[in-house]
């Protein structure tokens, strides 16, 4: 399997992870946006390529590779929910991120404001609720939560926020940055 992405993308973290996780022989090439660009209709990464499959978005990719060794990809719709309420609130932020590289603020749009109100008020529902669920599968942690550590590493590395007053989250990200395969996937390693 080759997927193709940066190590400093939450999207591909979360990838690298599950591969690890799994055991799966894997290859990472690191892509930028014009080879993303050419390379997958979405323009953006992760991407995989095995054998004649193509996959083109994170999910699809983490579903491939759970299925194939032979686990599910998510036990239960609260789960599949957080995943889904991370990704909106991930997706915000890395257009925030990469509009303000080009120069445009959040304050600029009323859009762009909506954006980061949708941010804080999903890292306020990741504050109150309870991450310390009882899951059961192969790893120490769920989907889930792997997106949400995943994001909230993310955004402490490129100073997107602080978890100052979110101190559940802050003791979450300590708990997973316990866990090797989290840890060695850290953007800061970079």
């Amino acid at each position: 399997m080759e997927l193709f992405g940066s190590y400093t993308s939450p999207y591909v973290r979360h990838c690298r992870i599950a591969l690890l996780e799994t055991d799966t022989k894997f290859s990472l090439t690191e892509t930028d946006y014009d080879t993303s660009a050419k390379l997958s209709p979405a323009k953006k990464v992760p991407f995989l390529h095995h054998n004649d499959l193509r996959l083109h978005d994170s999910t699809s990719i983490l579903k491939y590779v759970r299925e194939k060794a032979g686990e599910r990809f998510f036990a239960d719709t609260k789960d599949f929910d957080q995943y889904c309420l991370v990704n909106t609130a991930m997706d915000a932020a890395i257009n925030i991120f990469l509009l303000e590289k080009d120069g445009v603020k959040s304050t600029q749009a009323p859009y762009l404001e909506r954006q980061q109100e949708r941010i804080n008020d999903i890292l306020q529902l990741m504050e109150e609720k309870d991450h310390a669920v009882a899951y059961e599968g192969p790893h120490p942690f769920s989907d889930g939560e792997l997106r949400l550590g995943c994001f909230l590493s993310w955004g402490l590395f490129r100073k997107r926020f602080n978890l100052d007053k979110y101190p559940r989250l802050e003791a979450f990200v300590d708990k997973l940055n316990d866990y090797p395969y989290f840890a060695d996937t850290d953007p800061s390693k970079v």
